[in-house]
């Protein structure tokens, strides 16, 4: 790559994380004004188990609106109104990740953008309104919490962990629906936590809060922005097997020390 080309993609991808940055800050206070009347939240089902509300739709109609008007050659892909043709380059978006969460007025949901280019996630944002935390992390560049640098943890004992997974609804009628592999994690480690939004979740790995997180059968919208995220904190994101990557169906991250010991128990 010349020179002069490798300082213009380092400019446009500055561009699209300062957009990413202004974009999930105004739909968190969009969120926000629906969160604080929960109460009377209108809300649909997808399926007995799965709720969509209407901040889940205006939400992500916002978002959509402010990056496809802005960078109208990249794709989009939302929960919940689904891919666009373009998917090498698109935008990738969860607007409520935690709708039960949110619609019961618990604070432990997010908004979460993803960007992909080339086939490659480059970008990733995580805002979690209620708490007023915002992840941003840029492959190659670290990621940060409000502004400031995040690690993961360097704990190396199972027996001295903090472990995080989730029971979405739409598993819970599976033959595997991770309640065995629950108890086996919880049988090795200190202490487990299941806060209700993936996105956030992986994030809290890479930021050290919690040195591990597990889930299966999600969708690249919900953890597409926090793998990013946990990645440039230091964690490893792979499959159950240990395959490097991330694999939507197959979710883990850990610190470095402690992934073949999550890896031996998935």
């Amino acid at each position: 790559m010349q020179p002069g080309n490798s300082m213009q993609e380092g400019k446009r991808t500055e561009n699209y994380r300062e957009t990413i940055r202004q974009v999930i800050l105004q739909a968190g206070a969009l969120a926000k004004d629906f969160f604080r009347k929960s109460t009377g939240l209108y809300f649909d089902k997808k399926s007995p188990k799965d709720l969509v509300t209407e901040a889940d739709i205006q939400v992500e109609k916002f978002i959509r609106n402010q990056l496809t008007g802005k960078y109208p050659k990249l794709g989009f892909w939302g929960e919940e109104t689904g891919k666009s043709d373009e998917l090498e380059n698109c935008w990738i978006v969860d607007p409520i990740d935690g709708t039960h969460s949110f619609f019961r007025g618990q604070y432990f949901w997010s908004i979460s953008i993803a960007l992909k280019l080339k086939g490659e996630l480059q970008l990733g944002a995580v805002f979690a309104p209620a708490l007023d935390d915002l992840y941003l992390g840029e492959i190659g560049k670290g990621a940060t919490r409000n502004g400031h640098p995040v690690f993961c943890s360097r704990t190396n004992a199972l027996n001295e962990a903090m472990v995080c997974t989730g029971f979405a609804c739409l598993r819970s009628d599976l033959k595997d629906n991770n309640l065995d592999r629950f108890t086996r994690v919880a049988l090795k480690t200190r202490d487990q936590r299941r806060c209700g939004s993936a996105a956030l979740e992986m994030c809290m790995v890479g930021d050290g809060q919690l040195d591990a997180f597990w889930e299966q059968h999600l969708n690249l919208y919900d953890v597409a922005a926090g793998a990013v995220i946990a990645r440039e904190g230091g964690a490893i994101v792979s499959d159950f097997g240990g395959k490097n990557g991330l694999n939507p169906e197959q979710v883990l991250v850990t610190n470095p020390p402690l992934h073949q010991s999550m890896v031996d128990l998935m």
